[in-house]
């Protein structure tokens, strides 16, 4: 009787596990959903024009996802090989392994060595908590048996290969070797392979941008078990074991270029990409990291140079101020500026296009990340100029007209009460009768306002809506340009120009792709504003301004260039607005709270630096850029007092004042 019951006893002891397994299976509902249906926040990328990346976008997790077909086989031998050798043999659990662990847990007295399948791990990882009770493991045990059942091998590996981490911040394998190692999987060198699988054991400890000889040993150990199971030969062995692999320690999210990116995210939450951050966007711009750099550091050179000049102001005028104020009582002195104020903004786009090439909305973006290039909206006063005098050459006139350059007063009323607007020219003088070239090459106020007169303001108007401008003034005032543009819409209106007459829409997003598919393709937008004789017209007036007018700082030896000052009233904004044959460029300094900057600091001075800077460094960068305007049919150059100017159809030549042998054929 008695051998009987230490029979029983001992068979329920050895069956007891498995009914206490059978317990918990059948008593508890196992929700694997989250497994069977899964979908993990995956890392948002965006990319330059050319496929660099600019930046990581993620919300917690940082991760790419690799499909199975993307997962090199090398990579699921050297995982089997350390962490789970019968895997694609087991049901989800290793009983052999179980019971092995067990033993040396019951001789150690502790735990010495788990027995969890890559297919538990991965149910501890999504379904379970951490906490070591007996009650979770057998949780894990069941689990793993029903993932088993509703998925295949591939799949599971690869949801295993997707979720778990990596180190230093890197969740799946495509994340840890793109940030360890700068390579897609399928570049991965053997030892690289190892060193990845061997991380998930304990990440921290074996991270190679930590512990770079730790982590090697660890790798050596799973090549090692590799060449002990055949899977790999001698040489293979040799050579992996003898690597020692080149590590990065990068930022997660390897930003660039952070305008771009605030920009790129207010876009796509404006476009409807509510997962903007976790749905695995990959996203090319238009933008050209190179000469990203260069806007960056040539708005950061001028500014610099607005701050050594404003020191010499300070140390000059603190030897006279009373003077200067005996002189002025109202002027701005240098020892009065606020020099954190004064900030800047740099876009830069090909015309042809209106792709956005760069964008910089600050001076520092770790001091004001706010992006003045397309939030700031600011007057572009003698910036809009060229606006005027395009309508002006589209009704006929040419540079040769001669515009009415004295001092008017204007009567106007404000609030019922009787005003007076008496405009100078920021020279101070008049010139009487001035060429319409020679008027918007040295930016006259007077000029222009009486060119306005002359075409009609109503008539005006109706012209300049062609531009597709915002908030036009109706009154006089829109010939020193008070409408608010930010820099960016600038550039667009500016195309009319550099584009041969022909506007373009500007783009920063180029494409979009989620799971390798397009889901988003940028749409050419334009409109044809200007007869392309006349657009050019305007463009050899701009070069003028480059060369001998307002705009004499933004000259760049070697490449055509044309362009136009701006500054506003007491000096609060600075511009300069130009382009090459080829890349436009606008660049804007000013006060955010909208004060006088330093009374000498014009958009000739603080802003032009900026563009012949940016520009020299686009001569570097493109050695073979083009560098001279295209003449379109239809114009004709002629010399009038020894003098080249340029005629067409509309625009004709006054034929009294023409000196030249052609002059014959001119008549056309």
């Amino acid at each position: 009787m008695i051998k009987k019951i230490i029979i029983t006893l001992f068979i329920l002891g050895l069956l007891s596990p498995f009914i206490v397994f059978g317990y918990f299976y059948i008593k508890f509902d196992y929700d694997v959903s989250a497994l069977v249906d899964y979908n993990p926040s995956v890392t948002t990328r965006i990319y330059d024009k050319d496929g660099e990346k600019i930046a990581n976008i993620f919300d917690t997790k940082h991760r790419y996802y690799a499909p199975f077909d993307e997962i090199p086989p090398r990579v699921v031998e050297a995982l089997v090989a350390i962490e789970d050798t019968t895997f694609f043999e087991h049901p989800g659990i290793n009983i052999d392994a179980i019971f092995r662990a067990a033993l040396k847990v019951i001789k150690a007295g502790h735990a010495v060595e788990g027995a969890s399948t890559i297919t538990q791990q991965l149910v501890k990882n999504v379904l379970l908590t951490r906490e070591k009770k007996l009650s979770r493991k057998i949780k894990e045990a069941i689990y793993a048996i029903k993932i088993e059942k509703l998925l295949t091998k591939e799949q599971i590996l690869e949801r295993y290969l997707n979720e778990i981490y990596y180190g230093h911040g890197y969740y799946g394998i495509k994340t840890a070797a793109d940030g360890y190692f700068h390579k897609k999987l399928s570049e991965l060198t053997l030892k690289e392979v190892a060193i990845l699988v061997g991380l998930p054991k304990a990440p921290s400890s074996y991270a190679p941008t930590k512990n770079y000889e730790i982590s090697m040993g660890r790798a050596n150990r799973v090549i090692n078990r590799m060449h002990v199971l055949g899977w790999i030969d001698d040489s293979a062995y040799e050579k992996a074991i003898a690597e020692n692999p080149k590590v990065y320690d990068d930022t997660l999210t390897q930003n660039k270029a952070p305008f771009i990116v605030d920009e790129v995210a207010r876009r796509m939450h404006a476009m409807g990409y509510k997962d903007f951050k976790t749905g695995g966007y990959e996203i090319y711009t238009s933008i050209d990291l190179k000469l990203q750099d260069a806007a960056r550091e040539s708005l950061k050179y001028a500014y610099d140079r607005f701050l050594t000049r404003v020191e010499k102001y300070k140390e000059k005028e603190e030897k006279d101020i009373k003077a200067l104020q005996e002189l002025d009582p109202e002027i701005l002195l240098a020892k009065d500026i606020n020099l954190s104020k004064v900030n800047g903004a740099i876009v830069s786009i090909e015309p042809s296009t209106g792709d956005v090439l760069a964008m910089v909305g600050s001076v520092d973006y770790t001091v004001s990340s706010y992006n003045r290039a397309t939030q700031g909206k600011r007057q572009p006063g003698s910036a809009f100029k060229p606006f005027i005098y395009q309508v002006a050459i589209n009704l006929g006139y040419s540079g040769a007209t001669e515009l009415v350059d004295i001092a008017k007063t204007y009567d106007y009323e404000k609030d019922g009460e009787e005003m007076k607007w008496q405009p100078k020219n920021y020279e101070k003088n008049y010139k009487g009768l001035i060429p319409l070239r020679e008027a918007l090459i040295h930016s006259r106020n007077l000029a222009t306002i009486n060119l306005v007169n002359d075409i009609g303001l109503p008539q005006l108007i109706r012209e300049l809506k062609k531009f597709n401008i915002k908030h036009l003034p109706n009154d006089l005032s829109i010939s020193l340009g008070t409408m608010s543009v930010s820099p960016l819409e600038l550039a667009k209106y500016y195309t009319s120009f550099s584009n041969y007459g022909t506007q373009v829409q500007t783009h920063l997003i180029s494409s979009i792709y989620k799971d390798e598919k397009k889901i988003y393709q940028k749409e050419d937008q334009r409109e044809e504003i200007s007869p392309a004789s006349q657009a050019f017209i305007m463009t050899t007036i701009l070069r003028d301004v480059v060369q001998r007018g307002t705009g004499r700082g933004a000259r760049v030896r070697g490449i055509e260039l044309a362009g136009k000052t701006g500054t506003t009233n007491s000096n609060v904004d600075g511009w300069f607005a130009g382009y090459s044959p080829t890349i436009e460029t606008i660049v804007w300094f000013g006060n955010d709270d909208n004060t006088p900057m330093y009374r000498r600091e014009t958009g000739g001075r603080i802003a032009a630096p900026a563009f012949s800077h940016f520009y020299r460094q686009v001569l570097k960068i493109y050695p073979q850029i083009k560098r001279e305007f295209d003449i379109p049919e239809g114009v004709r150059e002629v010399t009038i007092d020894g003098e080249k100017e340029y005629f067409s159809d509309i625009s004709k030549p006054p034929k009294a004042e023409v000196h030249s042998d052609a002059a014959e054929e001119l008549l056309f």
